[in-house]
């Protein structure tokens, strides 16, 4: 019963022609990103899917963060002043703890800052649990967009996250209980992750995320440590047969990865392609053109006005 329901799954994902348009954190170039604001936009755009992060507090709560640590860039203290330094990791904080920083603006004249100068402010802003952003979209009326959640671990920074089986196996008990395995994929850097819930939940789709560092990335022989053993020089440096190869049949390259012959072999392999962070809308047009199968975006807004342009 299990296969069947994950080969159903699969042909779904691989989806008829449907382009897949994943509003990342929310949308992140409009509003403070993995915030329900953000979250609210997104659904208000009209993307497919919203993309957001994963983390899991002391207590036991998933939690909707990015980084593992509490970002200066983003966070003000329970005193209103922005964080100096990097601060306490999510894990080390209890939900109640975590829900007394504010992450509803960009720290004025950071790096991070110049990269968003759209984002509006949502002062009081805060880290959202998971199962907000499914009562979000539930009291929305909105049966159809879906859910592509990243799990936020590392195996350079162990000690900052519980263990990615113990942390994998928290996130579908969470799914599952909101009713919304059947809506949601899973993603990761960490293909280890991944593998585990191809074993565990199979009701619920993988998506094999990659950029140039984590493929490349050593902590000792045997390929990357992000990879689960499949690394691509084992096939014949093809990242899309090493995706295939670990069962994966969505794969989340970053951007500049993709060109004409990559994604051909990936479609040849049934492999969907689903590139990020595009936000320039002439690197939009170069890989709507190539015939990518959906796009994440800070700035889903552009893409769908690429798109109409196109009569899409």
């Amino acid at each position: 019963m299990k296969k069947t329901l994950a080969v159903l799954l699969a042909v779904a994902a691989l989806g008829a022609g449907a382009f897949d348009l994943q509003g990342h954190r929310g949308a992140r170039g409009l509003l403070p990103e993995n915030t329900l604001p953000a979250f609210q936009k997104a659904l208000d755009l009209g993307v497919t899917t919203i993309e957001c992060d994963m983390a899991i507090t002391r207590d036991g709560v998933v939690v909707i963060h990015h980084d593992l640590w509490l970002n200066p860039d983003i966070t003000r203290g329970p005193d209103g002043k922005w964080l100096e330094q990097r601060g306490p990791a999510i894990a080390e904080l209890t939900f109640e703890e975590l829900r007394k920083y504010d992450v509803g603006r960009l720290k004025p004249g950071t790096e991070y800052a110049k990269g968003f100068p759209d984002q509006v402010a949502v002062d009081g802003a805060r880290i959202p649990r998971l199962s907000d952003l499914f009562d979000l979209v539930k009291k929305s009326g909105n049966t159809k967009v879906g859910f592509d959640c990243e799990t936020k671990v590392s195996p350079f920074q162990p000690q900052a996250t519980r263990p990615p089986e113990e942390f994998t196996r928290i996130v579908v008990a969470e799914i599952r209980k909101a009713g919304m395995e059947m809506r949601t994929m899973v993603q990761s850097f960490d293909w280890s992750t991944l593998r585990q819930i191809q074993r565990e939940a199979p009701e619920i789709r993988t998506v094999y995320l990659c950029s140039d560092r984590s493929i490349k990335a050593r902590r000792g022989p045997g390929g990357s440590p992000w990879l689960a053993g499949f690394d691509p020089e084992q096939y014949g440096n093809s990242i899309p047969r090493a995706v295939k190869a670990a069962g994966g049949r969505i794969w989340a390259p970053h951007f500049p990865l993709v060109d004409k012959e990559v994604l051909a072999e990936a479609h040849k392999l049934g492999i969907v392609v689903v590139p990020w962070t595009v936000n320039d809308p002439l690197e939009m047009n170069r890989l709507l053109d190539l015939g990518v199968d959906g796009i994440i975006s800070d700035r889903p807004d552009l893409v769908i006005q690429e798109r109409k342009k196109r009569g899409g």
